[in-house]
């Protein structure tokens, strides 16, 4: 993710914690409600792997009420008498688990679930829960407001670390990933845009339902759902869905449009040094609420606020969004605290990227972000508030221009390919990327990484 002023938005992961926590039924046990992420408390839960979510919602801007049946299908990872997903600011009307009727609650920002049975350690189940009311964004005075925006012409559901919950029940932490279908009803005339493949649209009684499918495994800030007045632009890239979409209130000839017209040619670029483009469609959707002050890299369809395009044509942001594409949302951190895997790779694309497009060479910007960085913020571990800071992301990308010239061309293409394709659709560690670089590299790397990842002073400039 990018944010207008040059501070990027950050994409990150947590590790999913297990824990339990009272509430023993017949040796069946209650999954904890936290992801266990200190830098997203009170986000995700234990007990469960989510596997797919089928989502059906229903959204009518003039009274900025969503209805929706989602069906979650899971597999207990400990034997559990209760469960929770994620869901806030939404009223349930019913849950069944297995097709039978299921007790639950609302704790705050947490749906409580007890199905009439335990359900054993390995066991596959399906929740379905049926809700509705008028959703709203999750305040964060650190991070910023995320979620579910309601606009004058339909709304906007998008935001990091956090959105998910504000539209659908979820175990919302990126270290649970799952597919997902999705069908949106709206009023006729208006766009319900949304990640992966365009499955078609249909129209009854002055409702159209947009249907996308992403088939490979997201994480669920990754996820979008964009209604409103668009120029919607279909077609097909690399024998793949390309989806790009402009808000009908920017030019039809303006940077905006420009720029996102190119994503396949900057896929393709970002294809040939990282490997295969990882997903089945291609797209971007360009808002024009101008509270969306940064790109966000929801999987296969990137959005982008409009403050990017005020100054010309900008395809700098959109080789960062992209590139997340591989950085984040293929390979996801396994915890927030690793966020730099995702946008320190991506910001160096996006150095990549101009360069070969004609405007600063890699070395020229090298030189003028290391005279600028702040070392006394660590890259790993910046802490919750220096999440989407410059420690992230600029330094992050030096980071990864001194693997660069460590190893030379040759070897860091190799490493970002193949860590790529060993971790493709999963999530990993800063731990595991240097042992990854260093059994690739043959050589040691630890030291050289630490120094420009945490070291207090800055290394000499590679």
């Amino acid at each position: 993710m990018r944010r207008v002023r040059w501070c990027a938005t950050a994409l990150a992961v947590a590790l999913l914690v297990t824990g339990c926590t009272g509430d023993d039924r017949g040796g069946f046990r209650s999954g904890a409600a936290d992801a266990g992420d200190p830098y997203v408390p009170g986000a995700g839960n234990g007990g469960y792997d989510v596997g797919h979510y089928a989502l059906d919602v229903r959204y009518d801007p003039g009274d900025d009420r969503l209805t929706g049946t989602a069906t979650v299908t899971a597999t207990a990872t400990e034997a559990l008498s209760r469960f929770q997903l994620d869901l806030a600011g939404l009223d349930v009307d019913r849950v069944r688990v297995d097709g039978e009727p299921a007790k639950h609650r609302h704790d705050d920002a947490e749906l409580v679930v007890t199905p009439a049975h335990g359900l054993p350690s390995g066991r596959r189940f399906t929740v379905e829960v049926t809700y509705g009311g008028v959703p709203k964004p999750l305040p964060n005075e650190v991070l910023g407001d995320g979620g579910f925006h309601h606009t004058p012409d339909g709304a906007i559901a998008l935001g990091q670390p956090e959105s998910a919950s504000t539209w659908y029940p979820v175990n919302d932490h990126p270290s649970d990933k799952a597919t997902y279908d999705i069908a949106i009803t709206v009023p006729d005339g208006l766009a319900a845009l949304s990640n992966g493949v365009p499955k078609g649209r249909t129209s009854s009684g002055g409702r159209t339902t947009w249907r996308w499918s992403e088939g490979s495994p997201m994480a669920s800030y990754l996820t979008t759902l964009v209604i409103g007045d668009y120029r919607v632009t279909s077609g097909t890239h690399a024998g793949r869905p390309l989806v790009t979409a402009v808000a009908s209130a920017l030019p039809a000839d303006g940077p905006a449009a420009a720029s996102v017209a190119r994503t396949g040619e900057v896929a393709d670029f970002l294809a040939a040094r990282f490997g295969p483009y990882p997903f089945d469609a291609y797209g971007g959707v360009v808002v024009a609420d101008d509270r969306i002050r940064y790109a966000l890299e929801t999987q296969s369809r990137p959005v982008y606020g409009p403050g990017f395009f005020r100054g010309g044509p900008n395809t700098e942001v959109v080789a960062h969004e992209l590139a997340h594409q591989w950085f984040g949302d293929s390979v996801s951190v396994a915890r927030w605290s690793d966020i730099w895997l995702n946008e320190g790779f991506a910001t160096y694309a996006e150095w990549l990227w101009a360069e070969h497009d004609g405007g600063r060479t890699v070395a020229r910007t090298v030189a003028d972000r290391y005279a600028t960085t702040d070392w006394t913020r660590p890259t790993v571990d910046p802490g919750r508030a220096g999440m989407f800071g410059d420690a992230v992301y600029q330094r992050g990308a030096l980071a990864v221009h001194a693997l660069r010239r460590a190893v030379g061309d040759d070897t860091f293409y190799r490493i970002l390919r193949g860590w790529l394709a060993q971790h493709r659709d999963g999530n990993a560690t800063t731990a595991d990327f240097v042992g990854y670089a260093e059994r690739t590299a043959g050589r040691p790397l630890r030291a050289l990484l630490d120094a420009w990842l945490v070291g207090a002073t800055p290394p000499g400039l590679p």
